[in-house]
């Protein structure tokens, strides 16, 4: 009797539907963090700081790596889609090729939503932790780290979105 009540259990939580999952990594607690020399496509100098107020997904990934290239349609759809004075989009290029690589990559995939950032390959990987590429931090209005995914994404998923306005409501 307990073995089929535990299976009927473990059955229905693999039921859920998938918008009530998670795509990330919740931490039980926001975690502070450091944050490197961000430089947009204008040429200013910024930090996580200049984001606060705003629920940010910060997106670290570069040209040459192919799961970062495969999801950032689907990023470009999500800034498309949510993007505004609540949140934003950073997608934070490594690239040593700088600007001229990740121009050349957004004209080629016909990205239009989203905005260029660059930080240096070292500093950018140390400072926000990162152990692969693509790595993804939901950062809340705050400056904090409140979710994490090392690998891709489907970004503009049901359960992502789910997810990200419920950090977003939180504020």
């Amino acid at each position: 009797m307990r073995r089929r009540g535990f299976l009927g259990g473990a059955l229905a939580l693999g039921a859920s539907p998938a918008a009530a999952r998670t795509v990330m990594a919740e931490h039980q607690k926001p975690l502070p963090m450091l944050s490197p020399p961000i430089t947009d496509g204008a040429g200013r100098s910024l930090t996580l700081a200049d984001f606060r107020g705003r629920t940010v997904l910060l997106n670290i990934w570069a040209t040459w790596c192919p799961p970062c290239r495969h999801e950032m349609p689907t990023l470009d759809r999500l800034q498309a889609r949510l993007g505004g004075a609540e949140f934003h989009v950073l997608a934070l290029s490594i690239d040593k090729g700088g600007f001229d690589a990740v121009r050349a990559f957004y004209a080629e995939i016909a990205i239009t939503h989203l905005d260029l950032y660059l930080a240096d390959q070292l500093r950018g990987m140390m400072a926000f932790g990162v152990v692969g590429l693509p790595t993804t931090l939901l950062v809340n209005p705050q400056g904090r780290e409140v979710a994490r995914k090392v690998g891709p994404a489907a970004w503009d998923s049901p359960a992502a979105i789910s997810q990200i306005q419920r950090v977003i409501t939180k504020g």
